[in-house]
């Protein structure tokens, strides 16, 4: 899914509220981690998400494996502070607008 500036400026703003649903730490990504994050965003579709204890590149390569995995869009990161979005097929609860 790819979203346009408009949607990211968008989902952006709800998520400047969020407070991190997810911590990853020196453990790095694990299964465990990945379906939390799954989880997380079958419940929520937008999450923020915290990635502590690595050096950048591999925070970085952390970050995008994670939306690969999850099948969500990394919309925002700044530090070490990411946010996701999946839509929910089933009962989509953030309306986005149209590019």
């Amino acid at each position: 899914m790819e979203l346009s500036e408009r949607q990211r400026k968008y989902l952006r703003g709800l998520g400047h509220a969020l407070n991190p649903v997810l911590l990853i730490g020196n453990g790095g990504l694990t299964p465990g981690v990945v379906a939390e994050a799954k989880r997380a965003l079958h419940d929520h579709e937008l999450i923020k998400v915290k990635f502590r204890g690595a050096e950048r590149e591999s925070r970085d390569a952390g970050l995008a494996e994670l939306a690969t995995s999850t099948e969500s869009v990394l919309v925002q990161r700044i530090g070490h502070t990411a946010l996701y979005y999946k839509r929910r097929n089933d009962r989509p609860g953030i309306v986005i607008p149209d590019a």
